[in-house]
């Protein structure tokens, strides 16, 4: 765009002029990609897996990017959830979907659970590692003596007093497991720690227990069981507990303890599993989930489609060069300047596979102006090609995301008239 915009102010035409010209060009680039889009349903995976394979392809091995565009799709369409005031989708995938990285076994045994995991053992060895439908209570308070903020001095005159101060601290643990008992869950899993007292009434009343766990993983589990997260044992209520999880387990993977909530009534939240040969191999593989995630997130906002390989940019070149001819005057010059901008894209393609650029452009020209789009460059052969046959396919909302920032990026550099560095004064 500033290329372009050079000869502009070289022949002393102002650049509010340029710039004016350049957001009409934008206006006519964002009506015309509107209606090239294409409607895409979010549930048909095969054409989601092609569209995510092409920003993800080139990054490893297909077989990896099958992998990973499913993983990528399955772990967006459950944490997907509408807003009930506003009515927009809402897709946290940093907050609800977490990617869980275990070496050793083959990539094909990775998965997204359908409901979430973390890498806790239960607080003691007698509690039970399976449980089905369990009613699971999630807590923001510790489940130990309360210990002073402050320096606290307790006077003891005999030996009495100390066996009443031990005995208070001992019926203020079993008021606060007596309270949770109450409420009849299966499992207890708290932010903060769990005395040695609590665990052994817990393990009376055949409860099971976590302490420590991230706030994090607490807010997925809430979400993937329906579980309120309480602040205080005497405020649980019975709506509180969560009821959605189908089993509970904790599974031992290489040398480490793993609980497990799985097959959750519309989770909400997930956990994707990934296994591989090492953890250089898993890091690679994430990184490319990443984008992936965030390709399928960017669809499922804006379920539309725009044609890659250039024939997008080369139907809007198309576009603008008819457009010029009804601008009259100087501001006819921009609109050709972006459509000129705009074939860098094809031409860099076929540079890169060493065709003759001249010979191909033209021809993508011609047949582009004669058929009014749905021709694009083959990145590989290096030939035109219809853009239906190369399926390869781009969101619209990242296309259009594109060619705005160059637009406004060229417009902002175009209104500075001078620099004025500073210089250090000399000693």
């Amino acid at each position: 765009m500033l290329v372009v915009a050079e000869p502009f102010l070289s022949r002393q035409v102002h650049p509010t002029v340029i710039i004016r010209g350049y957001h009409q060009a934008l206006q006519v680039c964002l009506e015309t990609a509107q209606r090239m889009a294409k409607h895409i349903d979010i549930h048909d995976k095969p054409s989601m897996r092609n569209l995510i394979m092409s920003s993800v392809g080139t990054k490893y091995s297909p077989r990896v990017g099958n992998i990973v565009s499913d993983l990528a799709l399955e772990a967006v369409l459950t944490v997907m959830r509408t807003n009930s005031v506003t009515g927009k989708k809402e897709v946290d995938v940093k907050r609800y979907a977490k990617v869980e990285k275990i070496p050793g076994g083959e990539l094909e045994e990775s998965r997204v659970l359908s409901g979430v995991m973390f890498n806790k053992d239960v607080t003691h060895s007698k509690m039970r590692r399976r449980i089905e439908n369990p009613r699971v209570l999630l807590l923001d308070c510790p489940l130990e003596y309360k210990k002073g903020e402050s320096q606290t001095n307790v006077e003891l005159t005999n030996e009495q007093d100390w066996n009443t101060l031990l005995r208070l601290e001992e019926e203020y643990i079993e008021n606060l497991c007596a309270q949770i008992v109450a409420m009849k869950p299966d499992i207890v899993i708290t932010e903060k720690g769990v005395s040695d007292l609590a665990q052994h009434y817990f393990v009376k009343a055949n409860i099971t227990c976590f302490r420590r766990l991230r706030k994090t993983d607490n807010n997925r589990v809430a979400r993937a069981t329906g579980a309120t997260v309480v602040s205080r044992a005497d405020e649980i209520q019975d709506s509180d507990i969560g009821t959605k999880c189908g089993v509970f387990e904790v599974r031992k993977i290489a040398d480490e303890y793993f609980a497990f909530f799985e097959q959750c009534q519309d989770p909400g939240a997930c956990t994707i599993l990934l296994r591989g040969g090492s953890k250089d191999v898993l890091n690679e593989i994430e990184r490319n989930l990443q984008d992936a995630l965030q390709v399928a997130r960017n669809v499922v906002f804006e379920p539309l489609l725009l044609p890659g390989g250039g024939a997008t940019e080369m139907r809007l070149a198309h576009e603008l060069r008819q457009r010029a001819h009804e601008v009259v005057g100087v501001e006819q010059w921009p609109f050709k300047a972006v459509a000129d901008a705009l074939e860098v894209i094809p031409r860099t393609l076929l540079q890169n596979c060493g065709a003759d650029v001249v010979r191909v452009m033209t021809a993508l020209r011609a047949k582009v102006a004669a058929s009014n789009g749905g021709w694009a460059v083959d990145g590989v052969k290096g030939v035109v090609v219809s853009s239906e046959e190369l399926a390869v396919w781009e969101p619209f909302q990242v296309k259009t995301q594109t060619i705005k920032t160059a637009v406004e990026a060229a417009c902002m550099l175009l209104r500075i008239d001078d620099i004025v560095s500073g210089l250090k004064k000399k000693n």
